[in-house]
């Protein structure tokens, strides 16, 4: 199976299993009234919505370049991913507001929790293996949409978790109290997942610069070859979806040929693009001696090759 259709079935197989365990949530809690349940209803159904968008997502960035979109569709996974936190925190607010106000209001607590404990222990193994196939295939791909889906499923887990357990206590000491507390500290989970998620996705959106331990890697591989300077903070690096677009000058000796020239380049993306599968690369050479100033009067300015 390649890549792509490894995407595709990925983030297929997350709709799946939320269309399955939302309608058991939500049958769940309406028979038991928990609203813990109904809390984790309320996060499949966010869990559902993110993975249409990961689905949509994974589709249209796999698409080629075309003239409306010349650096291609990488952004649709990053769009996606942010949409996806903004889900989470939403779906997060609003059982923390329905959780108080049981609370607060003294609302009557439900104790008829066995469908709810057999729901819950399906829900936590499905996400479970879920999950590790979203984070799997993500890490495969780069896909940060696909990263995205899987947090989601993985908090879905943790907090499904933690209402069993909940539901278990409840059934054993009888203080359905637990039940919105247990709510909240499962909506706190939710809300700070959708806030890492929402956070990542919106600093590749406004083309934050790659980590500086990637420069670091980038800088390696140019400096390993002999005859060949980089222009003091020259590198331009960014993530766009999956891939990475990496932009940067080199300087050769005056006496450089346009061949070596090429041919140097040509062997430096190559070793990029060794680590960074699929990144759009840029080098534009120059040679050392190159001054605004003074290009025009060079006599090897027109030998060296500008890419």
């Amino acid at each position: 199976m390649n890549l792509d259709r490894k995407k595709r079935f990925a983030a297929g197989l997350s709709i799946s299993s939320n269309i399955v365990l939302t309608f058991l949530k939500i049958i769940a809690g309406i028979l038991s009234g928990s609203l813990s349940i109904i809390s984790e209803a309320i996060h499949s159904v966010s869990d559902f919505m993110a993975s249409i968008l990961t689905f949509f997502s994974v589709v249209k960035s796999s698409q080629p370049a075309d003239a409306d979109h010349p650096y291609g569709h990488g952004k649709y996974e990053d769009m996606a991913g942010f949409l996806e936190g903004i889900l989470i925190i939403f779906a997060s607010v609003f059982i923390i507001y329905k959780a108080a106000k049981k609370i607060i209001f003294g609302l009557p607590f439900e104790s008829e929790n066995d469908i709810g404990i057999a729901v819950m222990l399906i829900a936590v193994i499905m996400n479970f293996f879920v999950s590790k196939f979203l984070f799997t295939t993500a890490k495969e791909s780069n896909s940060v949409s696909l990263y995205a889906d899987g947090e989601h499923l993985r908090t879905d887990v943790y907090s499904s978790l933690g209402v069993l357990i909940g539901l278990v206590l409840i059934k054993i000491t009888g203080h359905t109290i637990l039940d919105p507390v247990i709510a909240i500290l499962v909506a706190v989970l939710i809300y700070n997942a959708g806030y890492s998620i929402s956070k990542k996705s919106l600093m590749r959106l406004l083309d934050y610069s790659l980590p500086d331990s990637d420069i670091e890697k980038i800088k390696s591989i140019i400096t390993s070859y002999e005859n060949v300077k980089l222009k003091k903070d020259s590198i331009k690096a960014r993530q766009i979806g999956p891939s990475e677009d990496i932009d940067f000058i080199l300087q050769f000796p005056e006496d450089t040929s346009i061949c070596e020239c090429h041919k140097i380049c040509e062997k430096i993306e190559k070793q990029i693009r060794s680590v960074y599968i699929g990144a759009t690369i840029s080098i534009h050479s120059e040679p050392i001696c190159y001054k605004k100033n003074c290009q025009n009067h060079c006599p090897a300015h027109n030998k060296v090759c500008s890419k």
